[in-house]
């Protein structure tokens, strides 16, 4: 019984000694607000602790991760999580969002010649729509470690031909999401865009994701994906286009917000909130 007692009390210690905290958080945290750093298992109603949610996912062939892009806390749990599944198993590939098939020769590029820090910026020519101070340290750690970088995104070219000529939508959308991707795409334009662009920004968004889901199935396993929130949904976003085995999907979820289930991700990471951004304001006041 000693021995048993003693042999317990190892295994917690040593979990306890293995837990890695997460960063502080930049945004202000809300009162009495529970559950903040956890991660919320959509099925079954279990709040994980961020290292239960490392052993949940570290066998996962294909990751999704998605963000608010303003929100620094979500760049730094990011991070968080990539450092801590590679020390689990390494990591075979990193897919950004940010990343568009022109710039992969640059990044290719980097990892043949290696580059300062101060010169990685301009060598990747990289987007200032994606700001730095909150991508970079990603893109820094996948150089540092050799984990391969993919662009994920569409090239600007191919954007404007989609604007031009919107593809067909996939019949695998079901008339709810083709419903929500449409509204969202016109309140996003603060209800300023009509038909026929609207159309070609639903082409956009379609052909986004499914470059997405081609990258990602192209990618060496293991792998992960950071997209924004919207592209990583089970519902409209990567997921509809993937072939074979689904991926885990988790949302960085900024508390105050309401939960999502199931059906749009298989975790919710919980978060501050960033400061909420008028982006409307200027076209309102026109």
């Amino acid at each position: 019984m000693k021995r048993m007692l003693l042999t317990g009390l190892m295994a917690l210690w040593t979990g306890l000694a293995a837990a890695t905290p997460l960063p502080e958080w930049v945004n202000s945290v809300p009162p009495a607000q529970m559950h903040l750093g956890q991660a919320l298992d959509t099925r079954s109603g279990e709040w994980l602790e961020p290292d239960e949610l490392v052993e949940r996912i570290r066998n996962a062939d294909r990751v999704l991760l998605g963000e608010q892009h303003d929100n620094d806390d979500h760049h730094r749990l990011q991070l968080w999580l990539l450092q801590r599944l590679h020390s689990e198993r390494p990591q075979a590939g990193l897919l950004l969002e940010m990343l568009t098939p022109a710039q992969q020769p640059l990044v290719d590029q980097a990892y043949a010649t290696g580059s300062s820090s101060a010169a990685l910026k301009e060598q990747l020519q990289w987007n200032p729509g994606w700001p730095w101070e909150l991508y970079g340290p990603v893109v820094r750690w996948a150089l540092d470690k050799q984990v391969p970088l993919y662009a994920a995104n569409l090239d600007r070219s191919e954007i404007s031909e989609l604007y031009r000529n919107p593809p067909p939508l996939s019949p695998r959308y079901s008339e709810v999401a083709v419903a929500e991707l449409r509204e969202t795409i016109a309140r996003s334009h603060c209800g300023r865009i009509d038909e026929p662009q609207l159309g070609g920004m639903l082409g956009i968004q379609q052909q986004r994701d499914m470059r997405m889901a081609e990258a990602l199935a192209a990618a060496p396993a293991p792998s992960l994906l950071l997209a924004g929130n919207f592209h990583v949904r089970r519902d409209l976003g990567v997921p509809v286009h993937v072939e074979g085995e689904a991926p885990v999907v988790i949302m960085l979820h900024e508390a105050g917000k309401p939960m999502p289930g199931p059906e749009q991700a298989d975790y919710l990471w919980l978060t501050p909130a960033a400061p909420e951004q008028d982006h409307c304001a200027q076209w309102q006041s026109e």
